[in-house]
């Protein structure tokens, strides 16, 4: 691909993936979910704004620390005109997904920490596994290798 014009306002989806590193399918992706936004031609051609090389990191590097999708474009969506978020906008989105990559982190440590308990056991135990039953939430239920439906008999009115 020929070297990018720095006075070029627009860029193809081409040019975007490869200044940001994304692959085509990948801001195609994004445009569908609502993340990033292009104009079409009159060819019928997406056209980007610079400004969405900006988007395309903050999307990026909120998704390489677990953000979801979704959680990532409502933060986006607050932002005034759906801007393309500043040094600021990050330090106050991580802050406030903060305490949510907290909890995750203690899940996989508690995860990785008993994951070769399991190794060989293949009893996969709602009563104790932390794999099938984190925080023993079938537990206060009932034991078992799995939960069965519980079938409620439907008694005739005759």
């Amino acid at each position: 691909m020929p070297p990018f014009p720095e006075t070029t306002q627009e860029l193809t989806v081409g040019q975007l993936s490869q200044r940001s590193g994304a692959a085509v399918s990948a801001l195609h992706f994004y445009e569908s979910k609502g993340l990033i936004s292009s104009r079409r031609t009159s060819g019928n051609q997406r056209r980007y704004s610079r400004d969405t090389l900006r988007r395309v990191a903050f999307v990026r590097a909120a998704q390489r620390v677990g953000i979801p999708l979704a959680t990532i474009r409502d933060a986006l969506a607050e932002l005034p005109e759906e801007r393309t978020p500043d040094r600021d906008d990050w330090a106050r989105l991580s802050q406030a997904w903060r305490g949510e990559l907290d909890t995750r982190i203690k899940q996989l440590a508690r995860l990785r920490d008993h994951l070769t308990d399991c190794i060989g056991c293949g009893c996969l135990s709602l009563e104790n596994c932390v794999l099938s039953n984190p925080d023993d939430t079938f537990g206060q239920k009932m034991a078992g290798s799995r939960l069965l439906p519980v079938r409620r008999s439907v008694e005739s009115s005759e």
